[in-house]
């Protein structure tokens, strides 16, 4: 019996050793690569590759002709582009099922029915990837071949809905209840577009009155600064529709403290002006702005409150404001003007050579006989204000 079992164990390692180092057979699988290889099997594809190659994918090809086989009819080919698409629909994958109902409609068979359904399962695709321009496109197509297609004139009139196309909306809406006087979707759509139609014809007068009401301020505010001889920048007021906008943008964004953001020229139920006024201090870079400067206030009046404590820059404690002295700049002439402190501020803007720019009076702060004053002003013609 040994010697039996030793035979048979001879005989198996001789039937082995015929295999070993042999080649492998034809159109195995890579023991590397295997994975990549299983994949390309049609049957095991996880995912269909968009365009097929016959020489990469002969198998796939074989199969996809097989699908589409020239040999149909046009209607047969479109048919069952549509059914592709609506597999494509069913799982959510709108993209394939809009390039499966066109591919469809290049058939352009003869089936006016079929040609509805490929538009209209079109349009249900382009909606639901919110293409609703596209969509409406091809329900009003659908209409064309069939004027009673409930399904078409139903995602016609979600479509006009999401486009804020009310008035539309409404009239799909009315055209398709009278072929179905209960339809759900419709009832609720034209529901909605009416509230919503009322709702933006609402807020379009509100508008128009708030416009109104703005218009009527800045010609106001216009004529009263124009009353006043108070004159804008050159470069604002070549003509009247120029300056009006000038002051409907009076903002300083930019300018330094929060306060002056949106800040701009008023005119208060008394029929005086308030303006937004900026303080520069050239020896220190700084500056101060007043969010409403009223009219008829002095100088002194404001630099007194704003120097009551002196502020962290003015390191040598100088700019008290019995000492200050203002002016502003006249850049066309290159010139200086003085302002007594003791002024109001419409009269320094009054001024034969102040001009408003941007809205915002602006005024230099200097401290009286300071070395940096006397070199500010060295080679600049100053002006007492008169």
């Amino acid at each position: 019996m040994a010697e039996t079992a030793d035979g048979d164990e001879a005989d198996l390692d001789a039937f082995l050793e015929k295999f070993r180092g042999a080649q492998r057979y034809e159109g195995a699988l890579s023991p590397t690569n295997w994975e990549q290889e299983f994949d390309q099997i049609p049957m095991f594809m996880k995912k269909a590759p968009s365009e097929i190659d016959p020489k990469q994918n002969p198998d796939l090809a074989c199969l996809q002709s097989i699908i589409f086989d020239e040999e149909q009819t046009l209607e047969e080919q479109a048919k069952t582009y549509k059914n592709e698409g609506n597999d494509y629909f069913k799982e959510k994958d709108y993209k394939k099922a809009v390039i499966s109902y066109t591919e469809g409609l290049k058939k352009k068979c003869s089936d006016l029915e079929l040609n509805t359904v490929l538009h209209t399962n079109r349009a249900a695709a382009q909606f639901y990837l919110g293409n609703y321009r596209s969509a409406l496109n091809d329900a009003i197509a659908a209409r064309k071949l069939k004027p009673n297609h409930l399904k078409a004139i139903t995602r016609g009139a979600l479509c006009h809905l999401e486009l804020k196309h009310f008035l539309e909306a409404m009239t799909w809406c009315e055209e398709g209840l009278r072929i179905d006087p209960k339809e759900k979707t419709l009832l609720e759509t034209r529901t909605k577009a009416d509230r919503l139609k009322r709702t933006e014809e609402r807020d379009l007068r509100k508008a128009k009155l708030q416009e109104k009401r703005e218009q009527s301020q800045k010609d106001a505010l216009l004529k009263a600064i124009k009353d006043r001889n108070i004159k804008l920048s050159p470069a604002s007021s070549k003509e009247d529709t120029a300056v009006s906008e000038g002051f409907a943008e009076m903002s300083l964004d930019g300018l330094g403290p929060e306060s002056a953001v949106n800040a701009k020229v008023c005119l208060d139920e008394n029929a005086s002006l308030t303006w937004p006024v900026l303080f520069l201090y050239p020896e220190h870079g700084q500056t101060d702005f007043i969010s409403a400067f009223h009219e008829g206030s002095r100088f002194i009046d404001h630099l007194t409150v704003m120097f009551e404590e002196l502020p962290p820059w003015d390191v040598e404690r100088k700019y008290l404001p019995s000492e200050l002295e203002l002016y502003f700049e006249d850049e066309e002439r290159a010139e200086i003007y003085q302002i007594d402190t003791e002024t109001t501020l419409l009269k320094a803007l009054q001024h034969q050579r102040y001009f408003v720019k941007a809205g915002t009076p602006t005024f230099l702060v200097l401290v009286k006989l300071a070395p940096f004053s006397k070199n500010y002003f060295f080679g600049k013609k100053v002006h007492q204000l008169k």
